[in-house]
Parts: C-alpha cells; structure tokens; sequence
C-alpha cells in the first residue's frame, strides 16, 4: 500500500519505504516535507517506489537494497537514512562519488540486541527451546536423561567478537549479571570495557580455544565473509556455544553445521543467516542442538519505535547540512 501527503508541491520530497508510526509521518510533514510512504517494496509496488524515487531529495528505510541502479533512478537524493545500525545494502561507493550521506541509527538498539544475544546464550546452554518441543510432543513422562541437561551459564567465560556499542553492553550483562570472565576480539582495544567490566583483549585462536560462549558480533565486509569456517570451528571447546547477532555472511554455515552435526561444538544460536529466510531444505532446520530466529534481535515495538524517530531525525538534520552525529561517510560528505 501506499500513501501521499498532500502538502506544498515545491516543498522537498521524502519516501518513507516502511511502515512507521503515523506521528514520526506527522513530524516530516510538519517541518514542510512532502512524504510518499510505502509500508514495504514487492513486485507489486516496485515500478510505484521508482516512480516516487525520480523527485525524492530523501529516502528512509530499511529491508532493501540500495545500490547504484535504484540510486541512479533518484537524481535528485540529498540523503539516504537507513532503519539499521549495519549499512552492507547500501552502496558506499556511490553515495561517496554523488556526496549524499546515509545515516543509521547508531546506539538506540544496542541494548534490545544484547538482550536477545544473551538470551541465545541462556537457550542453547539450558537447552530451553529442545525442552519446550519435546515437552509439547509429550516425552516427558519419567525421570529426566541427561539428554535433556544443559550446560550452566554463570562464571563461564565469553569471547566477544566484534566489540563494538553492542559488545559493550552485551559485556555489561554477561560480567554484571552472570559473573562471567569477559574477553573480547577487535580490530582496537576498548579500555572502557576492560576498565569497567574486567574483559580482557586476547587474539582469536586463544579466543576459540578457552571460551565457553563465542558471541560473534561483525559486520558484513567481503574482510568478514566466512570468518568463521572449518578452521575456526575445530579450534572450539567441545563443550563451547556458538551465537551469531552480527550478519550471516560471517559463519560459512556448511561448516557450522558440520561442527554442531559432528560434536565439534555443543550447541549455536543464530539470529542472522547467509540467505534470508532461512530456506525451509536448510540442515540446520533438522538440528536438535541449535536455537534459530528470524532476525528478529531488535524487533521489539519499543526499539523499532526508536530506530523509526531516530531514522526520521537523522533525515531531518542531514537534510538541514548537520552530519555531526549518525552519518556514516560524514568524512567523505565533507572534503
């Protein structure tokens, strides 16, 4: 579906291209703007969202690729704001050579994205979610095995891979609330989080090889495409947690399933995968020992109201030349 506003026709032009709240709508039409919405882009609606694109001087969104033949269809974009902290579906390269800025939304889902993590860490270790199918199908009938045991949480160390605003708070829970050693693996130390939560920086095999719980929280970059593989995985605890919040592309997933099919590994806990949806023939559907959602880490209706008002704020000011806070390529906007 789709809605026009119908404010001054000489005012700019924004298409919103995802459902957000009516009054974040309201906002952009009370600073001026003139907004086409649309509450998502299919195969129905494609041809409507180009059409509108040919006269936007901004566009906020999420869920769909931006790249450098839907931007050559916008000649008149002043900004991109994207309804993520990520930005791997927006083409730097030609938002860099035409000076648009693309915003994020830095900082406002961090703490809904460490909730989820850590409860992929609780599940797959307690084995919650196995409990909860086999409970339904009616199997518990007597005194427990031990196929139903899990592993505790408290006091195990967590290597934290990518710490970054995420990592941080997902350190705070795990140190704070758990009594967990923290280590973490970064492209530069965070004396922050060692100073407050005790983590300790260390280098990726010693990573692999004594934690507990990995919790992968990269970037998608052909420099993260398949960080963890065969090689990564065999260096693991047999009794180590694999969790992934950060993009799929990072785990090559034939061999994370080798590894949870093998024993390599206790268990993992994916919100993200290489291809979204997960296809329905994927193995890793059939595996008892590994908790899958559906990228659903900062989908809750108080974060993605969040993201939405800092989405429209961001637009708002880089529409208005102010860059200083959420711009991506700000430093290239700039020369």
């Amino acid at each position: 579906m789709m809605s026009i506003e119908k404010n001054n026709e000489n005012s700019k032009h924004i298409v919103v291209y995802r459902i957000i709240h009516p009054s974040l709508i309201e906002k952009l039409e009370n600073q001026g703007y003139r907004v086409t919405q649309f509450e998502s882009i299919n195969s129905n609606n494609i041809e409507a969202f180009y059409e509108a694109i040919k006269t936007a001087n901004g566009i906020i969104g999420s869920a769909i690729k931006v790249n450098q033949d839907l931007l050559s269809k916008a000649p008149l974009l002043e900004c991109v704001s994207a309804l993520s902290v990520g930005y791997d579906n927006y083409d730097l390269v030609t938002l860099n050579d035409r000076k648009i800025p693309l915003m994020h939304t830095a900082n406002v889902l961090n703490d809904s994205m460490a909730d989820i993590m850590m409860g992929l860490m609780i599940s797959v270790a307690r084995r919650i979610a196995y409990c909860d199918r086999h409970t339904r199908n009616g199997e518990w009938i007597a005194q427990l095995d031990k196929s139903w045991f899990g592993l505790e949480v408290h006091h195990k160390k967590v290597g934290i891979i990518g710490m970054g605003r995420i990592g941080e708070v997902l350190a705070k829970r795990c140190k704070m609330g758990f009594d967990m050693e923290v280590a973490y693996h970064s492209r530069r130390r965070h004396s922050k989080v060692e100073e407050l939560y005790d983590a300790k920086y260390e280098d990726l095999d010693t990573i692999l090889s004594t934690s507990d719980f990995i919790c992968v929280i990269l970037p998608g970059s052909q420099e993260t495409k398949h960080y963890f593989s065969f090689d990564q995985f065999s260096k693991m605890k047999k009794s180590a947690i694999f969790i992934n919040g950060g993009r799929g592309m990072t785990v090559n997933e034939i061999a994370l399933i080798d590894a949870l099919e093998t024993g390599k590994i206790f268990g993992a806990g994916l919100d993200v995968f290489e291809n979204e949806p997960l296809n329905i023939d994927s193995k890793l559907l059939k595996l008892e020992n590994i908790v899958l959602l559906p990228h659903i880490g900062t989908s809750t209706t108080e974060t993605q109201y969040l993201m939405a008002e800092c989405g429209v704020d961001n637009l708002i000011s880089a529409l208005n030349g102010n860059l200083e806070k959420n711009c991506v390529n700000a430093s290239i906007i700039k020369k």
